[in-house]
């Protein structure tokens, strides 16, 4: 499966990512440069701000040799892999983590204003909400198969072809993954097994998604007043 499809090469890639603002951002990973001081930061912090520890995730799933440690952003970088979604993605069956990125804000938007949509559906009795969101504009560099041009792992909806593959990439250790946005028609995304391909992840913009309890009508950036 893996062994048929191209490899591309990428170097110091620019991406975007949207996360929920209401996840606080991290900065344990950031106050640190290396493994031993993380530890001497994670023991310190267990004993006074344990609270912290639950924002960190479940440190079990990424082993530590793979933390970007002295990166701008590295938080941002590995809560991906800490706080994994049960209900899995395109290429993860929900056990593992993955770092999903796009090739430009606006197909960033898009991946995530579909899934997003999704969500507020599923909320019963839900007519109106509204959601922030932080973009991320991410670098990374790695190898990765290159399954753009297949098109069963493409579906809208049914993810069971690509998380096939995504469970070969991870078993063979391969970096990623580059596919197309099935949500911005000719954009390209990318998923990262590891965040230690990231160089960057600074915050860039801030934006609102308006729901009207069928769909995401709008969205708007938000602009801080000068």
């Amino acid at each position: 499966m893996v062994a048929e499809l191209p490899n591309v090469e990428l170097d110091n890639q620019a991406s975007f990512r949207l996360v929920n603002s209401k996840f606080p951002t991290i900065t344990l990973f950031d106050d640190v440069i290396d493994a031993e001081d993380f530890d001497t930061a994670y023991a310190l912090q267990a004993l006074t701000n344990p609270r912290i520890l639950n924002q960190l995730g479940d440190l079990n799933l990424l082993p530590q040799d793979e933390i970007p440690f002295g990166i701008n952003g590295v938080n941002y970088a590995t809560a991906p892999f800490t706080h994994v979604n049960k209900d899995g993605s395109r290429f993860s069956d929900g056990s593992f983590g993955m770092l999903y990125l796009a090739d430009t804000v606006e197909t960033a938007i898009a991946e995530t204003r579909y899934h997003q949509e999704k969500y507020f559906r599923n909320i019963k009795d839900l007519n109106y909400d509204t959601v922030d969101m932080r973009c991320l504009s991410v670098k990374f560099s790695a190898c990765l198969c290159d399954a753009s041009g297949v098109e069963e792992y493409h579906h809208p909806d049914d993810y069971s072809a690509s998380r096939l593959l995504g469970a070969s990439v991870r078993k063979r250790n391969e970096p990623g993954v580059q596919y197309s946005s099935v949500r911005n028609e000719g954009a390209t995304c990318w998923g990262l097994m590891s965040p230690r391909y990231v160089s960057s992840a600074v915050q860039t913009q801030h934006f609102e998604f308006m729901f009207d309890g069928e769909r995401i009508t709008k969205v708007r950036e938000l602009r801080i007043p000068s």
